[in-house]
């Protein structure tokens, strides 16, 4: 036997293999880091749409009326995030992956580092709002085209019995995004005095965002330019393909995979930004300190997801969303009956961010796939692409301005209804899309 053949059969790699050839291993910690800069710069973004922006884009009217202005700010992205997705699935078909995440996470990076640089309505007026939302546009362009395929690819790997770890894991970058991001703003905020966080010390959280993605983007290039990589790509298996043509052939599947994590999507930002907005409008408690609390909630969310991937290996994927989509519904319905929960007690404040995180991993851990996997495999990568922009768009984007509208108007009790609205509408569509499977095959 030769000696190359030896290394292969003794399980270990060439260097010249070794540079084409990758683990699931590695790929997940290339989604890992790519999926912590892209989380990073969102929350980033939110967290500044309650620290910042209502005083230094919109210091001509009251606190609540400014916040409500930057949240509808803060939904842009998600509304042009399904339109970069598109944009950016052109240029994969014409220039390659490549091209595209480089464009793509330059693009976001950028974007969110510019935005440390904006100066404020005191300075230039009503264009202080717009440059802040043709930044948010950007963000949300660029986050549609940041879409990789690695994990999918990451799912094509797995072992048959692990399916749920390996789809879990790209779903860390979350907690791990928002514990950098509440820990940055956590300590300016903290050790600065008001005037000075609001001149200068927010800006360093956007100046982290550029370096977070050059990082980033070089792990997932690492990933892309695999041979392996190349070969799914050319069975087919991540191809991207047209978007008016996967609408025509999988259009139900599109619809009902965007409604499958609404209630894990609709808890995301009812337990990271808008319970910094409540506390920030309504209570005397340290916002830095607070932000502490959010970021051992985000340990717990982490662990979580853990949790769920081994959960689902034991009673399947959409078993456990049925599961934490029923217990998020519960989780609603005591936020109804008892909205003190959340209100002046500081010890239900922190019980409620630790049981939302714990809730919230263990239904985001799972997201990630449970119905893209219904999509041909010509479909695939732009399937799981456009379903995951849909379910952001329906389930998180609009959070914050509703949840602090109408808690603001009618109360906390609210929150709980906008949220068992989105867990219904999760055990719905598991029931609706099970049935189909049972129908069609």
């Amino acid at each position: 036997m030769s000696a190359d053949a030896a290394s292969h059969s003794s399980g270990h790699l060439t260097d010249e293999q070794g540079r084409d050839h990758v683990s699931p291993g590695e790929i997940a910690i290339g989604v890992i880091i790519g999926r912590t800069s892209e989380y990073f710069d969102f929350f980033v973004f939110g967290l500044g749409c309650v620290l910042v922006f209502p005083e230094l884009v919109f210091p001509f009217t009251d606190r609540l009326t400014a916040t409500l202005y930057a949240f509808a700010i803060f939904a842009l992205a998600f509304v042009t995030r399904p339109i970069g997705t598109v944009l950016f699935m052109a240029i994969d078909r014409h220039y390659g992956r490549a091209t595209k995440l480089t464009v793509a996470l330059f693009m976001l990076g950028g974007s969110t580092a510019a935005i440390a640089f904006l100066p404020g309505y005191e300075t230039i007026g009503i264009w202080s709002a717009i440059i802040l939302i043709i930044f948010r546009l950007l963000q949300g362009g660029a986050l549609g085209g940041a879409w990789d395929g690695l994990s999918s690819l990451l799912a094509l790997n797995a072992p048959e019995n692990r399916r749920g770890w390996f789809a879990m894991l790209p779903q860390l970058g979350a907690p791990l995004g928002f514990i950098l991001a509440a820990g940055l703003f956590a300590y300016f905020e903290g050790a600065l005095s008001k005037e000075d966080f609001l001149s200068w010390g927010w800006r360093y959280p956007f100046f982290v965002a550029l370096t977070i993605n050059v990082v980033a983007l070089f792990a997932r290039l690492r990933m892309v330019a695999t041979h392996e990589f190349a070969e799914l790509m050319d069975t087919r298996e991540l191809m991207p393909s047209p978007v008016f043509e996967l609408i025509r052939a999988h259009g139900s599947t599109l619809i009902l995979g965007a409604f499958v994590p609404l209630a894990s999507f609709a808890l995301f930002h009812l337990v990271t930004i808008f319970p910094v907005s409540w506390i920030n409008l309504f209570t005397e408690r340290s916002v830095s300190e607070f932000l502490m609390v959010q970021a051992a909630g985000g340990v717990v969310g982490a662990g979580a997801i853990v949790t769920s991937g081994l959960i689902a290996d034991q009673i399947g994927r959409r078993n456990t969303l049925l599961l934490s989509g029923a217990m998020i519904g519960l989780f609603s319905l005591s936020s109804i009956i008892a909205p003190l929960l959340f209100g002046d007690s500081l010890a239900g404040q922190t019980i409620y961010v630790i049981i939302g995180f714990g809730l919230l991993g263990l239904s985001y851990g799972q997201t990630a796939g449970a119905v893209a996997s219904s999509f041909g495999t010509q479909y695939r990568y732009t399937g799981a692409a456009l379903t995951s922009d849909l379910a952001w768009l329906l389930g998180a984007g609009f959070a914050p301005l509703v949840a602090l509208t109408v808690s603001s108007k009618f109360g906390l009790a609210w929150v709980g209804v906008y949220l068992l609205s989105g867990a219904l509408c999760t055990l719905a569509a598991l029931a609706i899309d099970r049935r189909l499977q049972a129908r069609y095959g």
